[in-house]
């Protein structure tokens, strides 16, 4: 006999919520509703998905499978459901997307009202987060990522390229000077990442022609503070175009270097799971940042 959709519902939902009692709550149904669904599944699959104890749930080997396929099909049905309902009326609904702090803040941020004027009818959550995420397990729709793309379960849409630049603010080169070539960078206050560490690769090569990768006398581990810390004249900087362009144009950050930088740029993609049952809310938003973000924050 089939699982039924009812029961892979509540089975999801019971990992989602860390308890029977959570999921009940979640669902609307009665504990021992949900505790029948769970029993019924896991008979009619003939194994263990969950270890019950008196404290917590634990997912079992077969457990940690299943439910990475139940949440391929229920958001497969939700998505199918959405398809044709959007058909018929205007966008709305919920629409969840995921970013890097340091870009949701500075690109997305600025733009956003626009979106809501075009669609009243969709319901934004901006989520934020320094790592990648799973967008299943986080019911993330549409994510932005920054950089290469190892995921091959991912489709991805390239939004543009955004130029690396070395910067400081004119306060710390009027009391430190100029750098005039790459070696006199070992006499200066260097602002790099301390957890992305292939993000302190400069677009610089070395007297033997080779890439520099610096290593940070102040570190952070997000790219808002380090544009912080420049700006507080701590040191130079190697930051993305799209997080320096305000600074940049009220002069309160300058090139270093400019004309021993080489062009380098982080790619700027929007991700996403079955392109085939791409909600109209996704492809709104998705078409909104192509148009909107390259010639202003990208290239």
């Amino acid at each position: 006999m089939k699982s039924t959709l009812e029961e892979q519902q509540a089975f999801v939902t019971v990992v989602d919520s860390g308890s029977i009692t959570g999921a009940a709550e979640r669902l609307d149904m009665t504990v021992s509703g949900v505790s029948r669904a769970l029993n019924r599944l896991e008979q009619k699959l003939e194994t263990t998905l969950l270890r019950r104890t008196t404290r917590r749930l634990e997912l079992t080997e077969e457990g940690e499978t299943f439910l990475h396929h139940a949440r391929r099909i229920l958001a497969a049905v939700d998505d199918a459901e959405e398809a044709i309902v959007d058909r018929h009326s205007q966008p709305h609904g919920r629409l969840r997307v995921n970013a890097a702090p340091s870009f949701m803040q500075l690109a997305i941020v600025p733009v956003i009202g626009e979106f809501r004027v075009r669609y009243p009818g969709i319901t934004l959550e901006l989520d934020t987060h320094d790592r990648f995420i799973d967008l299943l397990e986080q019911r993330v729709d549409l994510a932005i990522r920054i950089g290469e793309l190892e995921d091959s379960s991912l489709h991805a849409r390239l939004l543009g390229h955004s130029p690396l630049r070395i910067l400081a603010s004119p306060g710390y080169l009027e009391r430190h000077g100029a750098p005039q070539g790459v070696d006199d960078l070992a006499r200066h206050s260097l602002l790099g990442f301390s957890q992305l560490d292939h993000l302190n690769d400069w677009p610089l090569l070395d007297a033997h022609g080779q890439p520099i990768h610096i290593k940070p006398t102040l570190a952070a581990s997000s790219g808002p503070t380090l544009l912080q810390l420049a700006l507080a004249g701590e040191g130079i900087v190697c930051l993305a175009d799209y997080m320096t362009i305000a600074p940049r144009q009220q002069g309160h950050l300058v090139d270093v270097l400019p004309n021993q930088t080489q062009f380098r740029t982080q790619r700027i993609s929007v991700v996403y799971y079955r392109q085939t049952a791409l909600s109209q809310r996704a492809r709104l938003f998705m078409d909104f940042l192509a148009e909107r973000l390259p010639g202003k924050y990208l290239v």
